[in-house]
């Protein structure tokens, strides 16, 4: 029912959506070409594909031979403009994902700038040498025309079976699919079928000259949130488990934790939420209420850079209260051939090759 009263406001919306992308296609609207690599990750949905894990992948991979910067928008943040991310960024400065960019990988230039030719301006301005800028969900931002585009479709939430808003979660008509030289399936199960993967092909609908890839997490140790000289630990089995989050897909986390605990209590939130102090006392009390000594409290890694810098986080600050960390894996032998795309484009595209590459 609520899908047939939102459908004229979803053909309105991609109607506009349609009329913009072919303005753009007939070059009527203008695509800005950049003298750097420029790589593209995003997706047709709104949040919770798996980006920012996928960003990680490629900063690990290329930050030992390449100047790798990033470039977000900076969903959420309290400042305007363009921000180049200091080494103690918080998100309220830079937004979420931006500052656990730089809070890992401290030595690579993170940057956030609502409009993205300004931008990826404003990196070469500062650091020429840059050798590739990695655009973080900047699929849909059409005035940049990316050297290499990467799509990400949630295994659960697949573009191909949804719709556009406000009856679905599509940001854009699925056919946009069209402009991604490579095509991730992320969050996958630890096993593919064959039947699965030839269910997709058939969903996804690629061009020849598209990439199919399937990614799954591989979940880290539990890092406390507030005691950065504590050692991380493994997951291991509690009674109860508070899993706070605040992300637009918890179900894989839900799904981790599961096995690890008789009674799992979730405290889920809208992605990128804001916390508050009044969020800590609930969690405290239920923290409190549960009679047993077998006991702790997990966010992911996002949230925890959010909590860290929110106004009453000392309500929390004494109990367990850990992030895990989460990392992308290729599935069978795909990771050589992901790889290998990658750093011949990364390669090819260079804008200093006759400079010595630098060990960061």
């Amino acid at each position: 029912m609520r899908r047939i009263l939102l459908f004229p406001f979803a053909l309105l919306y991609g109607c506009i959506i349609f009329v913009r992308n072919k303005l753009y296609d007939w070059g009527i609207f203008r695509s800005q070409k950049f003298d750097v690599g420029t790589i593209v990750v995003g997706n047709l949905s709104v949040g919770g594909s798996g980006k920012s894990p996928h960003i990680e992948y490629l900063i690990r991979l290329l930050k030992k031979d390449y100047s790798v910067a990033t470039l977000s928008r900076g969903y959420k943040r309290k400042t305007k403009g363009f921000k180049l991310a200091k080494q103690h960024a918080t998100a309220r400065e830079v937004g979420d994902e931006p500052a656990q960019f730089k809070h890992k990988f401290r030595k690579q230039t993170v940057a956030v700038d609502e409009k993205r030719t300004r931008g990826i301006g404003k990196i070469m301005d500062i650091d020429p040498y840059t050798d590739v800028i990695l655009l973080d969900d900047a699929f849909q931002h059409r005035s940049v025309k990316p050297g290499l585009s990467i799509l990400i479709t949630d295994f659960h939430h697949p573009y191909f079976d949804d719709y556009l808003m406000p009856t679905g979660r599509l940001r854009e008509h699925a056919s946009g699919a069209r402009r991604a030289d490579v095509v991730i399936v992320s969050k996958c199960p630890e096993v593919v079928t064959p039947f699965t993967r030839r269910r997709f092909q058939e969903g996804l609908k690629l061009k020849d000259h598209q990439s199919l890839f399937f990614t799954k997490y591989k979940y880290g140790n539990l890092h406390h949130v507030f005691n950065g000289s504590e050692p991380p630990h493994k997951l291991k089995k509690y009674s109860s488990i508070i899993m706070l989050t605040g992300i637009a897909n918890p179900y894989p986390m839900e799904e981790k934790l599961g096995p690890y605990c008789n009674e799992l209590i979730k405290f889920n939130y809208p992605d990128h939420y804001q916390y508050k102090k009044s969020n800590f006392e609930r969690i405290k009390e239920a923290y409190d209420n549960i009679f047993t000594t077998s006991k702790i409290i997990i966010t992911t890694e996002k949230d925890a850079t959010r909590i860290r810098t929110t106004v009453g986080n000392e309500i929390i600050k004494d109990l367990p209260l850990y992030y895990i960390p989460v990392e992308v894996v290729f599935h069978k032998g795909q990771k050589q051939k992901f790889d290998s795309r990658i750093l011949d484009y990364v390669e090819k595209n260079r804008r200093n090759q006759s400079i010595p590459k630098e060990e960061n």
